[in-house]
């Protein structure tokens, strides 16, 4: 099996101040002694640096790359992908719904991963497995 971490979940990770980090912190390792296929997409590494450079800065860029990257397989959103999830993202015309959440779901249906890593809702209301 395997489980798709969401930008959200990599976030409490690194802010140790944000209230859902010891749970994400939990479930972090639970995942890592499970010894499952653990992936992303570039978007969420993307996002995932973009934000974390503006509000804590370098040192949590460094801890992202340092204790939590090189345990993921990157799954590059190409071309298809991304017409695809421009595609789900207009038809569901939610303002709180991101380019990046709709190619996950889209990466996540393609390869039959049924569960994600996330503290954003959007994964539980298209259907996935959510941890924590």
């Amino acid at each position: 099996m395997s489980t798709f971490l969401d930008t959200s979940a990599l976030l409490a990770l690194v802010d140790e101040e944000d209230a859902r980090h010891p749970t994400a912190t939990q479930a972090w390792g639970n995942l890592r002694q499970s010894e499952e296929a653990l992936v992303t997409s570039n978007y969420v590494i993307v996002e995932a640096l973009a934000v974390c450079q503006r509000r804590f800065g370098l040192e949590a860029i460094r801890s992202l790359a340092r204790d939590f990257l090189p345990a993921l397989e990157v799954l590059w959103v190409d071309e298809e992908v991304h017409g695809r999830g421009m595609g789900v993202l207009l038809i569901a015309n939610q303002r709180r719904l991101s380019l990046i959440d709709c190619t996950s779901f889209v990466l996540m249906r393609r390869l039959g991963i049924r569960r994600a890593f996330t503290l954003d809702e959007h994964f539980r209301e298209q259907g996935f497995e959510v941890v924590p």
